[in-house]
């Protein structure tokens, strides 16, 4: 394992089942359109949940070493600027540090575990 910081990925529970009944996670419908495995930093993964999965009540937080991806991970733009990473690969479950639920809170945003800052 890296001593890299991890790198995340928002999908539903059904996405995610799959993905460990096949082994590997080929992407969700937007990062199969956009060619390529979407991910945030701990910096950005609220506000993606935050624009991307308002309301979704079955959301995981799946933690990815960003060590264990790579030639095919690439840090880039969005279209205010930050970089993000990107995964140009199906994700290898061999990568995957964790899973969490990502339950609703009382105010309708997502409860994410204290580790992720």
């Amino acid at each position: 394992m890296s001593t890299q910081a991890p790198i995340y990925k928002l999908t539903p529970r059904s996405d995610w089942l799959e993905a460990e009944a096949t082994g590997r996670f080929d992407g969700a419908p937007v990062d199969l359109a956009d060619g390529y495995i979407h991910f945030s930093t701990a910096e950005q993964v609220r506000e993606t949940a935050a624009k991307h999965f308002t309301g979704e009540t079955t959301l995981l937080l799946v933690a990815v070493d960003p060590g264990a991806l790579g030639d095919a991970l690439r840090w880039e733009p969005s279209r205010g600027g930050a970089l993000f990473p990107h995964l140009y690969a199906p994700l290898s479950l061999d990568a995957v540090l964790y899973v969490r639920d990502l339950p609703l809170g009382e105010d309708g945003v997502h409860l994410f575990p204290e580790s992720v800052r």
